[in-house]
């Protein structure tokens, strides 16, 4: 995180940070249930959230409940003030920014995409600056509640030092993103990788809230994974913990841009997927809409090209199963428009490669759009303010 005229985490003490995330991910929650949920007393919980309260960060419901048989007056739950703070998303691809306006709930209240034609990062930084004069106007609120600024994109990032290390689509190495953006909008600025982020939204406030462990799959132009083990996100010690798409599983197969060789992403990515079927069709003015066409068309070579896609997913989601073990594996992406073609093949070679009762880990299909993911880059801005 880079600051730009804030700085700091909200919740400095371990028992607030706890209680502001209880309540943000899971609230409305009583101070009684918050105590037994995080092990702490009553007394403890009640310091913790005062000065969160007296922030307007938090506040108190009406009465609804009491806190057990024969208990005296009922409980009063603890909620967010969703319009105390608002976060912007930026998602950054190879062609488009794609941005948004969040709550402290991570509720989307205004959205705006600007082309981009540019990867220069100079270019890039001057197009985030007008998509978040789009997005202020777009939203139309008031705009002092507006200090933090998430990034992400897809790629090598340490979200400590806000560097981008590597990013293939953009071609980008050692780009110190987070300080130059925070330089050039004055937003405090937190960088992440997008598929990371886009875990988090969904741990913090999607499909994985309360969950343990879980695994979030992303399919198209890159293969990446997000991992939440023991309730919290993995980065591991190089930032890059959960690269499917850059698990061998043809030693045969063909060149990855990463250098590697038969990685699942050189197989199923978009773009490899593209250069298959062009290879195999002989026309190679061919894109992706027009592949999709010619396996749903029953061409055998190009439907060919899809199940081995598949397969390779597969083999990658396996392994995901076989270390880490999730409650369950989010599958999302926008080569979901593709999945028909090769839902069947991911799941057999799932099945077939995952060891023991790991193949009874369900996997469920999550459309998102990619507002879903510039939400995710909000939302690791909402956890700069909340975690330490």
């Amino acid at each position: 995180m880079f600051p730009g005229s804030d700085t700091g985490s909200l919740a400095g003490a371990p028992a607030a940070t706890a209680v502001f995330t209880a309540v943000l991910t899971e609230g409305p929650v009583s101070r009684v249930n918050l105590a037994r949920r995080l092990g702490l007393s009553s007394a403890a919980v009640t310091k913790a959230a005062r000065p969160l309260i007296d922030l307007g960060y938090l506040h108190e419901m009406a009465a609804t409940e009491r806190s057990g048989p024969g208990a005296g007056r009922p409980a009063s739950p603890l909620a967010v003030r969703p319009d105390r703070e608002f976060f912007l998303g930026v998602k950054i691809t190879a062609d488009e920014l794609i941005g948004v306006v969040c709550d402290l709930c991570a509720q989307v209240r205004a959205t705006a995409r600007r082309p981009l034609t540019d990867p220069d990062v100079e270019a890039v930084l001057t197009e985030i600056g007008r998509l978040t004069d789009d997005l202020l106007d777009a939203f139309g609120g008031d705009r002092s509640r507006v200090r933090r600024l998430g990034i992400t994109l897809s790629g090598d990032v340490d979200r400590t030092t806000g560097l981008v290390r590597y990013s293939p689509f953009l071609h980008w190495r050692d780009v110190p993103l987070g300080r130059r953006a925070a330089q050039s909008t004055g937003f405090t600025v937190t960088v992440e990788n997008d598929v990371k982020a886009l875990t988090a939204a969904e741990h913090w406030f999607g499909e994985g809230v309360g969950a343990e462990s879980f695994a979030l799959v992303t399919v198209g132009t890159g293969i990446g994974c997000g991992l939440v083990v023991n309730g919290r996100l993995v980065s591991g010690s190089y930032g890059v913990a959960g690269e499917i798409g850059h698990l061998a599983v043809d030693a045969t197969g063909p060149d990855c841009h990463c250098g590697g060789r038969g990685c699942v992403e050189s197989i199923a990515g978009t773009d490899a997927i593209v250069a298959q079927v062009r290879a195999r069709t002989g026309r190679p003015d061919l894109g992706m809409d027009e592949a999709v066409a010619l396996a749903r068309g029953g061409h055998d070579e190009v439907r060919a090209v899809f199940t081995r896609a598949g397969n390779a997913i597969g083999c990658g989601i396996a392994a995901v199963a076989n270390l880490v073990g999730p409650t369950r594996i989010v599958v999302s992406g926008e080569g979901l428009a593709a999945y028909d073609l090769f839902d069947s093949h991911i799941r057999t070679s799932f099945e077939r490669q995952a060891f023991g009762a790991a193949a009874r880990c369900p996997l469920s299909i999550r459309p998102l759009p990619f507002e879903a993911w510039a939400r995710g880059a909000a939302a690791v801005s909402i956890q700069s303010l909340v975690l330490p």
